[in-house]
């Protein structure tokens, strides 16, 4: 596993490009998550990251199988450890405005948001985002922020898209490590200026959905709950799935 290579690149050589104490790079593992978890509790340290070439039981939110196939996209987790839970409740929005700008770079067309967690590129899924928190005495003692991409889809997923042709997983990991440690590093509800970015990227803008409630999505808050207006009003919801009306 110490010998494991991504582009000719090993982690020692990721670490030391990234400026991070730690790359754990593996050739099949079920979950990136599980590993970041492991290691958090034997104490590695904040900016540790687990990289695989196909995670067997990889996850997103509400235990959702993410496909995960062997050198199809970046299955890649960070590991932070924030001493405080100041920005945690909106931490997959911040990833995805961070994530976004970079993504890109590599897709030659507009990257959007879907509340709460994924990036779409031409009205197809691109990425996920999923941030698990282990806490200690009321203190969010790390955080494992994980994100898949498809660098390229099978066939059979007609809604999953993909980057451009020839990109390599060590460019793509160069360009979106510092840009999701920025975002873990934030503190506070989300600014004006990322509402206003998110509002620019939403992808459920004006769209009428079935979940979390029926009615017409109006955007986000400052705190991450997602504005829907229904037959009885406004209602804000912080936890659940945006499902569309068909």
């Amino acid at each position: 596993m110490t010998n494991h290579m991504i582009d000719g690149m090993d982690a020692d050589a990721l670490a030391a490009a990234l400026s991070v104490p730690r790359v754990v790079l593996m050739p099949r593992v079920e979950s990136t998550m599980d590993e970041a978890h492991r290691l958090g509790a034997e104490g590695a340290p904040g900016g540790t990251i687990i990289i695989a070439d196909e995670q067997t039981a990889g996850r997103g939110r509400v235990g959702k199988r993410w496909e995960s196939e062997q050198n199809r996209g970046l299955w890649m987790t960070l590991l932070e450890r924030p001493g405080t839970a100041s920005g945690l409740d909106v931490l997959s929005l911040r990833l995805g405005l961070h994530a976004a700008p970079v993504l890109e770079l590599f897709t030659g067309a507009p990257v959007q948001i879907k509340w709460p967690n994924d990036l779409f590129t031409g009205g197809k899924k691109l990425a996920g985002v999923l941030v698990e928190a282990r806490w200690r005495e009321q203190k969010a003692d790390w955080v494992a922020v994980g994100i898949g991409v498809n660098i390229t889809s099978p066939p059979e997923f007609a809604a999953a898209a993909s980057l451009l042709p020839g990109t390599h997983r060590s460019v793509l990991v160069l360009a979106l490590v510092p840009a999701l440690r920025a975002a873990a590093a934030a503190r506070g509800p989300l600014t004006a200026a990322e509402l206003a970015e998110f509002e620019r990227r939403d992808f459920a803008r004006d769209r009428r959905c079935l979940k979390p409630a029926v009615g017409v999505v109006n955007g986000i808050t400052n705190d991450g709950a997602l504005i829907i207006t229904g037959e009885h009003g406004i209602s804000h919801f912080r936890a659940g799935s945006l499902e569309f009306a068909t």
